[in-house]
């Protein structure tokens, strides 16, 4: 089913988020709430919101347009009735969203598919008094929905085939990622793998441990921008202690072992909201005392229990490895996911890890997963360990293709001009994750041999190139830190080695690995106001994909020693006149004139001609002159009986352009 008109059943932060993103999507959308006041207040924020995108450039027409597709009442029943989707997203309290569901139901037509944006809900329970369940699915959307881009799409034992694929490609048509939950558990994916964790730090502080600004030190030095303790007051102490109840009801009753949350409760301590909970709250800041990073976990102790759940999932079939690992990365902002932390670990690091951690808490929650106890991890994470039951489980219940996020770098291929652009899109800066590396090797692997394609160019989405590399990723150890060094580098020698010409543009931030992977390509354009340069020593780091041995072929010893050691940023007039660059193009100019060149090579220049002129220069170098001179004489030979060659010459002598064939 396409959805067209859709309504949603509550005006609140998430309610007319969602309702606001899809507008944006050219969906007629009714809101309904009781509350007057919570519709004047939705209106008065997307209209807000909306504004604020249209400065940014971030919509494609008029927010006035927009805004008129959004329609409110204070009627439920008049919301529905002609709706294809209703998506309730009512307060997290299971009688009222089963009322809301129930009245959705018997207001709407027969065909209307029913949502829910419970964030911990069965889905199964919510739908267990309707009279078609099969319409029923889990749509969540992280907080807030204009800007996260994770969907999480969850099936009840009921839901059909054609309901999911529906929610995921309306998914996808909002610009989002969906991640298909296959099997109904409460939390779901994302807050199913986060909820051991706030039984964790919920025992750390009532066990008294350590206090939380320590164990908050301890969270800031590992890079992330709040501790658990100001982000638990900053979503409600409340939230979290309805969260583990009902977590201890409907998933494992050790989550009940952790109390601290409905204590405070009780003494009003609530948090950013009522200005006091774990810390005291003025002009929405917490007020943190200053202390030392506690010691009384470490970063191996949240990555194994993150781990821990991860497989759980797997183990039950709630989702595929690709769907947890995106849904972590998406769904709480992070640069990695448990199944990529798991790669880079042994089982038995891991185990033990997790065995220590069950006795010092005193939790069973803690123990290892079966897989992890019986040295299966590698097996259930690559998702070949599946029972036979467990199997035929996923192959009767669902035949809804499972979709992984897209990759980071989009190929685009111009067959009629023989050229193909290869864009990163990973950040506003296009950071370089390992994530970027595979798809750049995948689509560049996917060239190599390609007839239809002479010249590739390389750049970046918006503004920048690329910054340079995604320095909160995970390593396990210093070989794992070596091992990524060398993959990276043996990737971005393949723009020097692929049988094409390869163009980078450099614009904006090229800076670290992104200016690495522009002098691996052959040639270079480059804006005035590019900023390149290695800034690696002034992080206690070295370029480290090549770049050291690149630059110095590229422009000396010298010029490469100024560049590396001093870690200075340098501008696009640098650049040419070093003769690092070829071309300078103004920023706004400079996508339109790389296409003009990248055009040109494709027809003017041989294409075999082409291939062994890089090798000879790339490998010429690396060997006595008079064995560089062997195998320029060698290739001469070689070329003399190509087709091109004959074409060059006639097409020459006819004072016409050559049509090259590749052969």
């Amino acid at each position: 089913m396409e959805i067209k008109r859709a309504a949603v059943i509550g005006a609140g932060i998430m309610g007319h988020g969602i309702a606001e993103l899809m507008a944006i999507s050219g969906i007629e959308v009714n809101v309904a709430d009781s509350y007057e006041e919570a519709i004047s207040r939705a209106k008065n924020s997307i209209q807000s919101s909306l504004g604020k995108m249209q400065k940014s450039g971030k919509l494609k027409e008029d927010p006035e347009a927009i805004m008129a597709r959004i329609s409110y009442t204070g009627s439920l029943e008049d919301a529905v009735k002609n709706a294809d989707l209703v998506i309730e997203a009512v307060p997290e309290i299971e009688k009222v969203k089963r009322d809301v569901i129930q009245r959705a139901f018997r207001a709407s037509r027969n065909d209307t598919i029913i949502a829910s944006n419970t964030s911990n809900i069965l889905i199964t329970t919510l739908g267990k008094d309707i009279s078609d369940p099969s319409r029923l699915a889990g749509f969540h959307f992280f907080n807030p929905p204009i800007v996260m881009k994770l969907v999480e799409v969850i099936r009840s034992e009921a839901t059909s085939d054609e309901t999911a694929e529906t929610l995921m490609n309306l998914a996808r048509k909002m610009g989002k990622t969906p991640i298909l939950v296959r099997r109904d558990t409460p939390g779901f994916v994302v807050n199913r793998i986060n909820a051991p964790e706030s039984l964790l730090f919920g025992l750390i502080v009532q066990e008294k441990m350590a206090p939380p600004e320590a164990v908050d030190s301890f969270a800031k030095a590992q890079g992330l921008p709040m501790g658990p303790y100001e982000l638990m007051d900053y979503v409600g102490i409340d939230t979290m202690a309805h969260s583990l109840e009902y977590y201890a009801e409907a998933l494992n009753p050790e989550y009940g072992k952790c109390h601290i949350f409905h204590d405070m409760m009780r003494e009003n301590r609530l948090g950013a909201k009522t200005g006091k909970g774990f810390y005291s709250w003025k002009d929405g800041k917490a007020e943190i005392p200053k202390a030392e990073a506690s010691t009384v976990i470490d970063l191996m102790d949240v990555l194994s229990i993150e781990i821990n759940e991860a497989v759980r999932l797997l183990e039950q079939n709630v989702a595929a490895p690709s769907d947890i690992e995106t849904g972590v990365k998406l769904g709480m902002n992070r640069p990695f996911g448990p199944i990529s932390v798991a790669e880079s670990l042994t089982n038995a690091e891991i185990k033990n890890k997790l065995l220590k951690l069950s006795e010092k808490f005193r939790t069973d929650l803690f123990k290892p997963a079966d897989s992890i106890a019986n040295g299966k991890l590698k097996e259930i994470i690559s998702g070949k360990q599946l029972s036979s039951e467990k199997k035929e489980k996923r192959e009767s219940s669902t035949t809804t293709t499972v979709v992984s996020e897209a990759d980071p770098v989009k190929l685009e291929l111009r067959d009629s001009d023989y050229t193909a652009v290869l864009t990163i899109e990973n950040t506003r800066n296009n950071l370089l994750s390992l994530e970027v590396l595979t798809s750049l090797e995948k689509n560049l692997l996917s060239l190599w041999n390609r007839k239809e394609t002479r010249v590739i160019i390389i750049r970046g989405n918006g503004n920048n190139l690329s910054a340079g590399a995604q320095l909160n990723q995970f390593f396990s150890s210093t070989m794992d830190f070596a091992e990524n060094s060398r993959r990276g580098e043996r990737i971005f020698r393949m723009l020097s080695e692929i049988p094409k010409i390869t163009i980078a543009e450099m614009k904006g931030y090229t800076l670290g690995g992104g200016f690495e992977l522009s002098i691996w390509c052959d040639l270079r354009v480059i804006t005035p106001d590019c900023t390149f340069g290695f800034p690696e020593v002034t992080l206690g780091l070295i370029p480290g994909w090549g770049g050291s041995q690149r630059l110095r072929k590229l422009l000396g010893a010298s010029r490469a020693m100024q560049i590396i050691l001093t870690g200075e940023r340098l501008e696009g007039k640098f650049a040419l006149e070093t003769g690092l660059a070829w071309k300078m193009f103004p920023a706004d100019r400079i996508r339109e004139e790389t296409d003009n060149i990248a055009r040109d090579l494709a027809f003017r220049v041989a294409p075999i001609s082409a291939t062994i002129a890089k090798r000879l220069i790339n490998k010429g170098s690396d060997v006595p002159e008079d064995n560089g001179l062997e195998m320029e004489a060698m290739s001469m030979g070689l070329l003399y009986g190509t087709e091109d060659i004959k074409e060059g010459i006639t097409a020459f002598l006819q004072k016409r352009k050559p049509d090259y064939k590749g052969r």
